[in-house]
């Protein structure tokens, strides 16, 4: 393949978009909550992992991904997320939401042992392909956040960041919180060189976020 012809970073031809647009209309269904290590599914599919603060919209861009309302269900209640949850697309992949960070309500022997369970998840999960970091875009990147930045580099896990809420902020801003953002991963070895804006309740971006998942897990259609 000619250079020229290799897909740009965030860059997304029309045909992958629609293919994109249609395998995330298949079927999608939540297959178990994982306590424990030992109790993952086989690894027999690509997956992509979803992490960030609570609260910060992952059951919603989860939702938004496949175009159902329940599939990931979201809590009012900070740092509900405690397990690992799986869920299969089309048999084709895995979508895995990872427990939350950043809450106050659980008691630090609780936090550690679900914290850990996402690090062993991360450093031994051969399927994994990439993991979502999902940021408040009205925030931008915290010091909480840093804890997760240095799991997921020290893990030589590829993650990107994933702007979330982009409809909450006022024209031009979230162009410049991306570029901040970016700027900031700019030096961090397992950061991928491109920051997604998004919002679930619009469906800004979701398109392309479809589209960038399935070049990275390699998933074709029949």
């Amino acid at each position: 393949m000619d250079s020229s012809d290799e897909p740009k970073v965030g860059e997304y031809a029309d045909a992958e978009i629609e293919a994109a647009r249609i395998l995330f209309a298949r079927p999608a269904t939540f297959i178990m909550g994982c306590a424990k290590i030992e109790q993952l599914p086989t690894p027999d599919l690509p997956e992509i992992a979803f992490a960030g603060r609570s609260n910060v919209g992952k059951s919603s861009l989860i939702n938004g991904l496949v175009g159902m309302h329940k599939l990931a269900r979201a809590s009012n209640e900070p740092g509900r997320t405690r397990e690992v949850n799986f869920f299969d697309l089309d048999g084709r992949m895995r979508l895995v939401d990872l427990p939350g960070y950043g809450w106050a309500k659980a008691s630090k022997t609780t936090v550690k042992k679900f914290q850990d369970l996402g690090r062993d998840y991360l450093r031994g999960r051969v399927t994994l392909k990439r993991v979502y970091l999902l940021i408040d875009s009205r925030h931008g990147l915290k010091k909480v956040d840093d804890e997760a930045l240095d799991a997921l580099d020290l893990s030589a896990v590829s993650y990107q960041i994933v702007l979330t809420k982009a409809d909450k902020l006022k024209a031009g801003e979230a162009e410049k919180v991306q570029a901040a953002t970016l700027k900031a991963i700019a030096k961090r070895p397992a950061a991928y060189p491109h920051v997604a804006v998004t919002s679930s309740e619009k469906g800004l971006g979701l398109p392309e976020l479809r589209a960038e998942i399935m070049r990275t897990t390699g998933v074709v259609l029949d």
